[in-house]
């Protein structure tokens, strides 16, 4: 079956095809083949995992490019940690595609959207299953294209264009790193197949395995939204929900935390490496759970969640060899409480006329009871509530930091714990506002003049999130129980090595991550439980909400970084261009048409104008001659 892996990727790569080249001819039935090649991926994907042991099988397609030295074959690798991904993506992709098929209904393009979705899947699954790293940067560049086309799906928004636009560039910056690492890898190593650098990168020179370790972390962070190249994933935003839970939960954003455990055998070897992706991560899941504090778009508190969440995941990827499968088991959980929390989501904005405003919402617990406990149970186990899925992976993280030596421990594990806390806060802040309370949408109308009726959305979308409900509760005891997820991926990623002692004592850790878990439920219930919600957002507010509203200045930050300098080497360099360059040109043809178009006054046509010259021209002779003669 290994053989045949290629199957994975061919489905939704046909689905896409067909649904992009068909035309309106697939309209009526175009959702039905999106979702049926994405589920068929996920079926073939179960059969293959089921007949796998995990340790890594290279299958070669064909001979991509051979040239000179570099000889790169198309193939996949089926081992432990694609075959995890791969059913992540169509499992999560299957369930998201059969949810839009009820968001979508209404959508003109609907068989289009569907042709977008299954490319989308299609070149994760390239990325994830590529045995080389040239054929995961295809993979990364096909995700990029289609998640540009999903973002910016509503092409009259110029705001969607926007994002659609930001999101595109921002991932180029950090693809320059990818490439770079690579070019590096082939020089140094002469290889760019996973066995051949992997095999090779204890004999590169240490400042080069470092070099290559930061630019692979530099391709991480624009890919999965970490700082400083976070600023496009609140943005995505602007796509239809379905695109949001995809991207947010099953694959884009996971493409950076997969890229640096792939890449564990090079981590392994450079301490700074791994140092500066936890502090990368430790950072991020910071910025993440305080912006997440200060918004009232439901969206994007959900998304800043996200970002916060992959910085724990690369917290726990940058802690080491103990680290990287906790890492993956945090992916996991998270692929199904996000995904069902982002379509929970889109389950209350298509009961309320597309608002996402929270501070309009209210009381729709009564109104969309099954959203309510869906929703209700992904936010349960996103802030590490007991016995749920959440409670289970995040918590090892944290455990894990506490176990770093020295400083390390303190501000790792500080941080984490410290954002379990904030995601409490900004969760349940968030769940009140929106199922409980008064019912504010009541006595309010939408820009265009229509009343709110919240309903109870179509089973199409409903039973996908009962599904990824069930994942929230029970994936982290079933993924835990037994290590079993850590002894699955041991041929990938090494085994686990528990840290000896904590910082602060081990037992204490769990009391600690629920004790400030509950601080930030209450506190939340003090902020948006015992008050009313005002509709409109205050404007008086204190420095801290001011500057979280902002994004805590990331975008102006990588504005003045990156944008404004950019724009101004581009303005400079086209005033050289058109000034320096163009000017000599320029400046040298006018000098000889201006000197030609004199010297052609000479020429008259009459000859005692010649003569009238030759006589002139023999008096300056003679006045020359003497000169010389008597000077």
């Amino acid at each position: 079956m290994i053989a045949s892996s290629w199957l994975l990727v061919a489905f939704p790569a046909l689905g896409a095809l067909i649904l992009l080249a068909g035309g309106r001819r697939t309209g009526a039935w175009g959702h039905l083949l999106g979702c049926a090649t994405v589920i068929a991926s996920f079926v073939y994907g179960l059969a293959l995992f089921f007949s796998s042991n995990g340790n890594p099988v290279d299958t070669k397609l064909y001979s991509w490019f051979p040239v000179g030295s570099l000889d790169v074959d198309f193939g996949f690798r089926i081992d432990a940690l694609s075959l995890v991904f791969v059913l992540l993506i169509t499992g999560v992709g299957s369930l998201i595609h059969i949810y839009s098929i009820g968001y979508m209904a209404a959508d003109a393009d609907r068989r289009k959207f569907f042709g977008y979705l299954n490319l989308f899947v299609a070149s994760m699954l390239v990325l994830v299953l590529g045995n080389n790293f040239i054929t995961l940067y295809l993979g990364w560049e096909g995700v990029g294209l289609a998640s540009y086309l999903l973002i910016g799906w509503y092409t009259d928004r110029p705001s969607a264009a926007t994002a659609a636009k930001k999101a595109f560039l921002m991932n180029r910056v950090g693809d320059v790193g990818l490439a770079l690492a690579i070019f590096l890898m082939f020089k140094y190593i002469g290889s760019v197949s996973y066995a051949g650098v992997f095999a090779g990168i204890g004999h590169a020179p240490a400042g080069v395995v470092t070099a290559i370790a930061l630019l692979l972390l530099l391709g991480a962070c624009g890919k999965s939204g970490q700082f400083p190249l976070q600023a496009w994933l609140p943005d995505a935003m602007e796509g239809p929900t379905p695109v949001s839970a995809l991207i947010h939960a099953a694959t884009m954003v996971t493409a950076g935390v997969y890229l640096i455990a792939r890449a564990n055998p090079i981590f392994n070897v450079t301490a700074d490496g791994r140092l500066v992706v936890a502090l990368i991560g430790t950072v991020t899941l910071l910025l993440g759970s305080i912006i997440g504090c200060a918004y009232d778009d439901i969206k994007k508190v959900l998304a800043y969640s996200t970002v916060s969440q992959i910085g724990y995941m690369m917290l726990a990827v940058g802690l080491g060899p103990f680290g990287y499968a906790l890492g993956i088991m945090h992916l996991l959980t998270h692929g199904f409480f996000k995904a069902g929390l982002f379509l929970g989501a889109g389950s209350v904005m298509h009961g309320m006329n597309d608002e996402v405003d929270m501070r309009r919402f209210g009381g729709l617990y009564r109104r969309m009871p099954i959203t309510f406990v869906t929703f209700g149970l992904g936010y349960l186990a996103l802030i590490g509530f007991p016995f749920l899925s959440g409670y289970f992976s995040k918590d090892a993280i944290i455990e894990a930091a506490f176990g770093q030596e020295g400083w390390r421990g303190w501000v790792f594990g500080g941080a984490a714990v410290l954002g379990a806390g904030l995601t409490a806060f900004y969760m349940t802040r968030l769940m009140l506002m929106t199922f409980f309370g008064k019912e504010r949408w009541k006595d309010l109308k939408t820009s265009d003049g229509k009343d709110y009726h919240p309903h109870e959305s179509p089973p199409v979308m409903t039973v996908p999130m009962i599904v990824l409900a069930v994942g929230s509760v029970g994936a982290g005891a079933f993924l835990s129980l037994g290590h079993r997820l850590v002894d699955w991926l041991v041929p990938s990623l090494g085994p686990l090595e528990e840290p000896a002692q904590t910082v602060i004592p081990h037992a204490l850790v769990p009391w600690l991550t629920v004790a400030l878990a509950a601080l930030g439920v209450l506190v939340a219930w003090l902020v948006a439980g015992r008050r009313e919600t005002p509709v409109e957002r205050p404007e008086e507010v204190s420095a801290v909400v001011r500057a979280a509203r902002k994004d805590l200045y990331g975008n102006a930050l990588n504005e003045a970084l990156v944008a404004r300098p950019g724009l101004w080497l581009t303005r400079f360099s086209v005033y050289l261009d058109s000034r320096g360059v163009d000017g000599a040109v320029n400046g040298l043809a006018a000098a000889l048409g201006g000197g030609s178009g004199r010297l052609r006054r000479l020429q008259t046509g009459f000859v005692r104008s010649y003569a009238l010259s030759m006589l002139a021209g023999s008096f300056v002779l003679v006045a020359a001659l003497l000169l010389v003669r008597f000077s």
